[in-house]
């Protein structure tokens, strides 16, 4: 009776923490997405700021906050919080820290298909923005399906490190053919392409907002419904066939709404990594390895990190650091950081 009292009100206690930092994500991405608001190559006062957000302001100040800043920065917020969660999911799927969309190929897969199709087509028509995620989408899934089927042995299934390094081997073979492609490009579709895969957040009008934001409330709602599910993988295959999963099935199903998000996101961000190795990382170490917990705090803190990023992309007038070289400059410490602490 006593032992079920101290579960129960462990769980309260992980519950209100878990309650605690969300509230202070939230407080800190208001934050930065006000000064964000602000930060650019016209600077904007916060009186001015205000002012135009109720209507108040000049015409240039409303294109420059409405058409520009306010999409670009909605769009960061959901490629952080989408990047983040597939990421998390990964990482419970395969019980591998390292994983990642943008480390294990997912990304690339995406980069390429989103490649191929802006090398034939300028994205300048509503049915193109629309039509970029579900491009995205079949590119990292090809490329999914390629490392899993290259990871899996019939007598050992999914191994979690094997499924990193195939997934490293895979990206960068897929990022080599990327590099060719692009030298038969003429200057100025090599110049967009080269920004994108560095991972800059280029699709910064609302319709692009719309073409990802249906991704999000689709499938972060799904995700977070297997959060229970998730938490069974993490104890491993012999404990979770024990427990009644079926871990092949549940895989699959995760891995798909993984690469979704993960696609989706790509498809308007360019190549941005580690936000999905990060944001989970720092996740667990605030509220702990249980899921319910780990997929909405991981969200908010990607959001917040890409969100971060772009904002300090904005303080660099000449030349413009693309989003995603900042977020690298972070996330490739704390990659080789962690795989230090995998080798102890």
């Amino acid at each position: 009776m006593t032992s079920q009292k101290n579960k129960q009100h462990s769980q309260v206690r992980k519950a209100r923490r878990a309650g605690l930092v969300s509230v202070i994500l939230v407080f800190l991405i208001i934050i930065i997405f006000f000064i964000s608001l602000n930060t650019g190559s016209i600077y904007l006062t916060p009186k001015e700021v205000i002012f135009t957000l109720f209507g108040q302001g000049t015409e240039q100040q409303a294109l420059i906050l409405f058409d520009f800043r306010l999409p670009r920065m909605i769009i960061a917020l959901l490629v952080g919080m989408g990047l983040a969660i597939s990421g998390t999911v990964l990482q419970g799927i395969v019980r591998n820290p390292l994983a990642d969309p943008g480390i294990i190929g997912i990304n690339a897969g995406a980069g390429l298909s989103i490649m191929l199709f802006l090398s034939f087509f300028a994205v300048t028509t509503t049915i193109s923005v629309f039509l970029m995620p579900f491009l995205a989408f079949f590119g990292a899934a090809g490329a999914a399906l390629i490392i899993y089927l290259l990871s899996y042995k019939r007598s050992e299934g999914i191994s979690p490190m094997r499924l990193v390094l195939t997934g490293i081997a895979v990206a960068a073979g897929i990022n080599a053919l990327m590099i060719v492609l692009t030298l038969r490009l003429n200057p100025e579709t090599y110049q967009f392409l080269a920004t994108w895969l560095a991972g800059s957040i280029w699709g910064s009008n609302w319709q692009f907002v719309l073409a990802l934001l249906p991704w999000l409330v689709i499938l972060v709602p799904f995700v977070y419904s297997k959060a229970t599910v998730l938490n069974i993988l993490h104890l491993g295959e012999e404990t979770s066939i024990g427990l009644g999963a079926n871990l092949e099935k549940e895989r699959r199903v995760l891995l798909s709404s993984a690469v979704g998000l993960a696609a989706a996101s790509v498809s308007v961000s360019g190549g941005i990594g580690f936000i999905g190795l990060i944001a989970p990382h720092l996740s667990r170490q605030l509220v702990g390895d249980k899921h319910e917990y780990v997929i909405p705090v991981s969200g908010l803190m990607g959001a917040l990190l890409l969100l971060l990023a772009d904002m300090i992309g904005g303080f660099i007038k000449q030349p413009e650091v693309p989003t995603g070289i900042i977020v690298a400059v972070i996330g490739a410490p704390y990659f080789l950081y962690l795989l230090a602490r995998l080798k102890d």
